[in-house]
């Protein structure tokens, strides 16, 4: 270990945990691991606690003496102020670490201030565990430029050469796609230093360098020179930098991370953090008026947190507007109207031609449901007919494509001979008024003024109108008073089966 005095006492250390019970604007947050991946991300809409919990990370180690690393304190980065005193604040650690040859695992250390006016942080200083720390915060991240009031500035410059920094222009020339040829440093006649470089013959400082360029040269420089189970804590990972940047910089850092057995935690707003999931540990964190929430997997809501889109994660294909209220009446039932598109496909035949060709294409129904009224198609032989008609062959992948279409068509459990019109009629005609409110009484009374209909899709069309609404509100309320009885439950029951572990899966 070249450059120490001598050798460090603690090794092999790794944060494994941390449960936030009061700091700032984060109460009773549940616990926030850090495993299994060198790197974790942490991200969550603005005011949800982030740098808060970096903040907590940063003054809970102290660096050995004679060794490498930041001393960071809490009180660095919770002043006390007229209206900030800290009083109450709590949190705790679960780490691991070697001292000597003997391994600790799973030690806890609580961390914050009493309630006591005049309280003082605990760990105290000489109490906290050691390790190499290094924190990049935002403040790092603006342009030299913007820091620099002189409109003449001098400076000398000297090339810089070494393994270290052949390997930190290979490095950042990846990242920023860029071809970097050398590395300088320059002087100012007031002894301060600054860096500079060198790109396709074009020598420049830092004082010319973009600001997205700047922070991959101190982020890369940190993680190069950071040993062996050291933690670097990186506030806003992605400002400053466009995707391919940000995803080429991740790469880089998770590589020497493993190499190192580095820890790199850092928080973000860039949901596209999401799809390197496999190196990056995602954490979305919440904090609500009374509580604080850390979701430890990637859930629609959490993009939607993020994005303000909302993400719709089941597809559902129906026969028409009265089988979308009804999966939707299903859906709402489980909180999961949010997580689902409803498409509607026209006649009963359609649906088995949409299944053959999205199949055909080779494309991923694995959130996917397919429902048949089952008033035409209903039996097993003929929705086996129906898809062979559209989905021919006996080679066998034709074989094994039937087969996986027949396990996405669901229907709803009608009474033999009726459609869903008369069958959510004759649920409606049979619900006791009783404790009932106005309008749905008023529902009842206009189904109850129908004995029979030629075209029994006019058992809830004359219904609808009599309201004077528009049909799609009149579907949902139509379905929302049918379900209360007793028997909507064994209608719905294959479509909610199918359903409800998609939902619960998606819902945090």
């Amino acid at each position: 270990m070249a450059g120490n005095a001598r050798a460090k006492t603690i090794t092999g250390q790794v944060l494994n945990s941390i449960t936030v019970n009061k700091l700032k604007c984060i109460n009773n947050m549940n616990s926030l691991s850090f495993t299994p991946h060198p790197l974790t991300a942490i991200l969550g809409p603005n005011g949800s606690g982030k740098s808060t919990i970096l903040h907590a990370i940063a003054g809970i180690y102290r660096p050995e003496e004679g060794q490498s690393g930041e001393d960071h304190k809490l009180m660095d980065f919770f002043p006390r102020s007229p209206d900030a005193e800290w009083n109450g604040s709590e949190f705790h650690i679960n780490h691991t670490f070697r001292r000597g040859r003997d391994l600790i695992e799973n030690d806890e250390k609580t961390y914050g201030k009493a309630d006591a006016v005049g309280s003082r942080w605990v760990q105290i200083y000489a109490r906290r565990p050691l390790r190499e720390v290094y924190y990049l915060g935002i403040e790092k991240c603006v342009p030299m430029i913007e820091s620099e009031k002189k409109n003449n500035i001098k400076y000398e410059t000297s090339n810089v050469s070494s393994d270290f920094i052949n390997l930190l222009l290979r490095k950042s020339s990846h990242v920023l796609n860029k071809p970097y040829t050398s590395f300088n440093h320059h002087k100012q006649p007031n002894g301060k230093f600054f860096i500079g470089v060198e790109a396709s013959g074009i020598r420049y400082s830092s004082l010319s360098m973009s600001a997205g360029e700047q922070k991959v040269f101190m982020i890369l420089e940190a993680v190069f020179k950071a040993e062996k189970n050291a933690l670097i804590l990186i506030d806003e990972l992605d400002l400053l930098l466009h995707d391919m940047a940000l995803n080429n910089l991740i790469y880089v850092i998770h590589e020497r991370a493993s190499e190192k057995n580095l820890q790199v935690i850092f928080t973000t707003h860039r949901e596209s953090i999401i799809s390197l999931s496999s190196m990056v540990n995602i954490r979305h964190v919440l904090s609500l008026a009374d509580r604080s929430f850390c979701f430890q997997e990637t859930k629609p809501d959490a993009i939607n947190r993020l994005t303000g889109v909302r993400v719709t994660s089941i597809e559902i294909y129906v026969e028409d507007g009265v089988a979308e209220a009804m999966v939707k009446k299903v859906c709402s039932s489980m909180k999961g109207t949010k997580f689902i598109k409803v498409i509607k496909y026209g006649a009963a035949v359609n649906a088995f031609t949409i299944l053959a060709g999205t199949l055909l294409r080779g494309d991923d129904l694995g959130h996917t449901l397919f429902v048949l009224d089952g008033d035409v198609i209903k039996t097993e032989e003929e929705k086996i007919n129906a898809i062979q008609k559209v989905l021919t062959g006996n080679d066998q992948r034709s074989v094994g494509l039937r087969e996986q279409a027949l396990r996405k068509i669901f229907q709803f459990r009608l009474p033999e001979g009726k459609n869903p019109e008369q069958c959510l009629h004759d649920l409606i005609i049979q619900i006791d008024t009783n404790e009932l409110d106005e309008g749905s009484i008023e529902i009842i009374e206009a189904a109850r003024n129908i004995h029979f209909r030629d075209d029994s899709h006019d058992y809830l069309t004359q219904i609808i109108d009599s309201l004077g609404v528009e049909r799609s509100v009149g579907l949902t309320r139509i379905v929302d008073l049918a379900a209360k009885h007793q028997e909507w439950q064994n209608i719905i029951a294959d479509v909610e089966g199918w359903l409800r572990p998609e939902i619960e899966r998606l819902r945090e």
